[in-house]
């Protein structure tokens, strides 16, 4: 076995059912880089090595179930804020620790798919932070640079897939900590919709916006152990041509290496058939300073408050964990309230722009810090970090953080997809997408992409609609269809088969498009997508003499589109030779 062996979930997978090889040889592989990490302050707590030894001879036993099995012999780690039966759990706390003799649900899922656990990573203490430094256990080496933070509060798990150590690991993420560690680590951080995965077994950090996140080297990897820790929901798939957010104003915190890879970044999305949308950033930052300035504290406090204020110095409590936790006693049950009150004025706000937007693409993180910053600035450089990240939990929605590139200086930059709830799996077919058009290493590792034939397929039943007036993009009524969840799929033309009016009355003016059997013009057009279970919403929108018919385009195929009576045309105006409405609105600016 060599330092080349690709951990990743599917080359594993690939190479136990193959028969090239075996889960022992694999643990072994996994001990012996362990070993040559040395003290690298990833792990609180191991499996033992002939514990691990025997699981791997138990599964090796089993290799005729594999087919049963999707995560047959890939080693994983777990932040040690769930519990996992056996081991310590201490939250980075050792005055905390207790031994559960179950493990959290999702642990639990994970082992009996095959998969195994290595151990306990580090953290934040209590999940406290996005800058994985606050541990009286170290910091965990980030394998870029030693001398730059790991990103937290997450940071053992990421770090321990970056470096090649384990296949895939959980994290927790209740203000960023399943994405700021894997933008800092240059791997994938998949956070789900709050509530998909199950919190049992999860040392609460604020209970009501806590999830359990998941690490990996590809977006393909995180897609199989999303399929596992629980039953993803169907959403829309991100299409072809698509429509993603970039926040206005924006923030790299003096950071011009990250700004230009955002400003790259984007442009690779404009590439991949994105189309860019400024909106205002302001309720989204107002709603993250609420998760550290606001009430939300007194959730912290009511975690491990108690405990905390009865620790004596040898509990290994931290000082700024210690001032942020107890810093919740300062507010009230009235300004409980009027934070709700605030925060659904803001979710509103926020909702409203990004009305229209298949996703919102912003910076995993202003900038990256070094280990020496925070020791002179522990709570607002950290502060800093979860600009882009805090209130997404708050607004109940999925994310995804994704490699990009990496500053002069070798530090790595990310971007973070952040969509509707339940949208995880469209964010991880979008996701593999990007990684094949960002070659990159996986993490600092050796490994390579999977295969296609394994990458997230979003399944959904949509129905195409070909529109030719104003439901275009742009025009006075496209938001019918965005609302219901349109999706811009093609631009084109009609079969040169059809009449071109412009109807009287309005507002909005409205064209109809009438099939002849001599005399017709090709009309531009859009194809745009529905949810099929939207379309009847969208029907009872339409006035007569409109209405929905077979519409044949200029390749010769059939889609659902606008057709109009043909008694309505004959006081209308004939504009088939403009050739489309477009062209019909710029004809009256003249």
């Amino acid at each position: 076995m060599t330092a080349l062996l690709d951990l990743g979930v599917h080359a594993l997978h690939g190479a136990y059912r193959a028969g090239s090889l075996d889960v022992r040889q694999a643990i072994e592989e996994v001990l012996k880089r362990i070993a040559e990490a040395g003290d690298d302050k990833v792990w609180i707590s191991r499996t033992p090595d002939a514990l691990l030894r025997a699981e791997a001879a138990a599964l090796d036993a089993r290799r005729g179930e594999i087919d049963r099995l999707p995560l047959y012999g890939i080693p994983f780690a777990v932040k040690d804020n769930i519990d996992v039966a056996g081991l310590a759990t201490t939250a980075a706390c050792p005055g905390f620790a207790y031994t559960p003799q179950t493990s959290a649900e999702v642990v639990q899922r994970l082992v009996e798919a095959g998969a195994i656990v290595i151990g306990k990573t580090n953290l934040d203490q209590f999940a406290t932070g996005l800058v994985g430094v606050r541990s009286p256990y170290g910091v965990p080496r980030n394998p870029f640079d030693a001398a730059f933070v790991p990103g937290g509060s997450s940071s053992g798990s990421a770090v321990a897939v970056s470096s090649g150590l384990v296949s895939f690991s959980l994290g927790t993420d209740t203000a960023g900590s399943g994405r700021v560690p894997a933008g800092f680590n240059n791997i994938v951080g998949l956070k789900p919709t709050p509530g998909l995965f199950s919190n049992e077994g999860v040392v609460p950090a604020c209970r009501s916006l806590d999830c359990v996140s998941v690490f990996a080297l590809s977006c393909a990897d995180a897609d199989a152990v999303l399929g596992v820790a629980c039953t993803p929901q169907t959403t829309p798939a991100i299409g072809k041509t698509f429509r993603f957010g970039v926040p206005k104003p924006l923030e790299f915190f003096g950071d011009d290496a990250y700004a230009a890879l955002y400003a790259q970044a984007v442009g690779k999305l404009k590439a991949l058939g994105g189309t860019a949308v400024e909106f205002d950033y302001a309720p989204f930052r107002d709603a993250a300073q609420l998760l550290y300035a606001g009430p939300w504290v007194a959730e912290r406090t009511t975690a491990v408050g108690k405990f905390i204020e009865g620790a004596n110095d040898k509990a290994g409590v931290w000082p700024t964990t210690r001032q942020i936790v107890l810093g919740g006693r300062n507010y009230s049950a009235v300004d409980a309230f009027e934070g709700q009150y605030k925060l659904a004025e803001l979710k509103a706000r926020a909702a409203a722009e990004m009305q229209g937007l298949d996703c919102l693409a912003l910076p995993t993180a202003g900038t990256i810090y070094k280990v020496a910053d925070l020791a002179r600035e522990p709570v607002l450089y950290n502060s800093h970090l979860g600009h882009y990240t805090n209130f997404v939990n708050f607004f109940g929605l999925s994310g995804l953080a994704l490699p990009f590139g990496f500053r002069p200086d070798g530090m790595p930059f990310g971007i973070t997809l952040i969509a509707g709830a339940f949208a995880e799996r469209a964010l991880l077919a979008f996701g593999t997408r990007w990684q094949r058009a960002v070659p990159l290493p996986l993490g600092k590792t050796t490994s390579q992409l999977p295969a296609p034939a394994h990458d997230p397929v979003v399944i959904e039943d949509r129905v195409s609609i070909a529109v030719v007036g104003a439901h275009m993009s742009g025009l006075p009524l496209n938001s019918q269809l965005t609302e219901l969840g349109g999706r811009l799929e093609s631009v084109g033309k009609t079969a040169p088969v059809y009449r071109f009016y412009a109807l009287p009355g309005g507002p909005p003016q409205r064209p109809g498009m009438v099939r002849v059997a001599d005399g017709g013009g090709a009309i531009d057009l859009e194809v745009w997508s529905l949810p099929a279970d939207k379309v009847g919403a969208f029907v009872t929108k339409i006035p007569a003499p409109l209405g929905l018919g077979t519409v044949t385009l200029a390749d010769g195929s059939s889609v659902l589109g606008f057709l109009c009576e043909t008694y309505a045309v004959a006081a209308a105006r004939d504009i088939t030779a403009l050739g489309g409405w477009r062209a019909y609105v710029k004809s009256l600016a003249v």
